[in-house]
């Protein structure tokens, strides 16, 4: 099945878990994104979300890490090593998620708890790392969110 993100053909609470791998980096709006996985979980269920955020070394995908350098330089650089045009392009299909923001508004929340919130790719730094502000930004590389949809 396809669907759109912002708009799951899922009843209310019919998800024990949802699951969302490297989306949030590619939708405008992860709020809303995020808020159509916890009206289809159920009270109690989880919701399994991760991202690249975009000062990790990868945040900018096929032209990282050239994107500390300003993302229209970055898919200048990667156009003429390849000889082809990127296919993300930021503001468009590709957007500039952070962890500091995304855990904010996460905790701001009183639908969901967060059950972890930890570096999904360096199990080693675990949750340390996360709470460090600044450096959590690019160590962290991809941010692994379990959240617990609370109950009404």
């Amino acid at each position: 099945m396809i669907a759109d993100g912002y708009l799951l053909p899922l009843y209310d609470g019919v998800a024990d878990v949802t699951f969302s791998s490297n989306v949030l980096e590619h939708v405008a709006d992860p709020q809303t994104f995020l808020s159509e996985l916890v009206r289809v979980t159920r009270p109690g269920g989880l919701i399994y979300v991760s991202f690249t955020n975009w000062l990790s070394p990868w945040g900018g995908h096929e032209w990282a890490p050239w994107h500390y350098f300003g993302a229209e330089r970055a898919r200048a650089r990667y156009q003429r090593r390849t000889g082809r045009a990127a296919k993300h392009t930021l503001g468009e299909n590709l957007f500039a998620v952070h962890i500091g923001a995304t855990l904010r508004q996460v905790r701001a929340r009183d639908d969901v708890a967060i059950v972890s919130a930890r570096s999904r790719y360096w199990p080693f730094l675990a949750k340390t790392v996360v709470k460090a502000p600044g450096i959590r930004e690019v160590a962290t590389w991809n941010l692994l969110l379990i959240l617990r949809r609370c109950p009404p």
